[in-house]
């Protein structure tokens, strides 16, 4: 049955629109996707790449960036962004939750989206994606560990219903149980791009 489920969301390709109308493509990450992930990297603000991976370095080691495209659907989910509109299709972000344990119901979130394209409701649409697949999967409660200074991550998942657990030297952890943070997403009425997410993973 899982591996079926598996099958069936890596087959599900949600194309939508930004918010600014930027056409978009959302799917699931697989091991194919290293070269992507890693021009992806490349590609982010020394700022978000710090914000993201608590190092500005220009490009991840080789292992992170295996690591990061080893997705199987179950202990570790992942969804990308794809630019539609632009020339080469380039990934634009990303949104990973990795189980600590396997078999456990636990694991920890983490998102990157190219610096061009924030603010436009992306980082919402892949973790609506990602939640739905969390909750079939039974990955129900995930932490995020972001630095202190990370505004925007901070406003995202607190509009996401995540709750405050502790922070010391400089970095801040949340704790998101996955089925708050789908109604949370429900609930918006300004986000057609999430909407879209949800129609297309009806029925998972």
């Amino acid at each position: 049955m899982a591996e079926s489920r598996t099958a069936a969301m890596e087959g599900i390709v949600v194309h939508s629109r930004l918010n600014d109308g930027t056409r978009v493509s959302l799917r699931c990450i697989t091991p194919a996707d290293e070269a992507r992930i890693r021009d992806g990297v490349a590609k982010l603000s020394a700022e978000s790449r710090y914000l993201r991976f608590f190092s500005p370095a220009a490009e991840l080691p080789s292992d992170v960036v295996q690591r990061l495209a080893d997705v199987d659907g179950h202990d570790h989910i992942g969804w990308g962004a794809i630019c539609t509109d632009c020339d080469d299709y380039p990934a634009i972000g990303a949104v990973h939750a990795v189980r600590y344990a396997e078999g456990g119901y636990a694991g920890e979130y983490s998102i990157a989206v190219l610096d061009a394209f924030h603010g436009k409701g992306l980082a919402r649409m892949l973790t609506a994606a990602l939640l739905i697949q969390c909750l079939a999967e039974d990955m129900l409660v995930l932490d995020i560990h972001m630095l202190s200074e990370n505004v925007a991550a901070r406003r995202l998942v607190k509009s996401l219903g995540a709750v405050w657990k502790s922070e010391g030297g400089g970095v801040a952890e949340y704790r998101l149980h996955v089925a708050a943070g789908i109604a949370s997403l429900r609930a918006d009425p300004d986000a057609p791009g999430v909407e879209d997410v949800f129609h297309a993973l009806a029925g998972i």
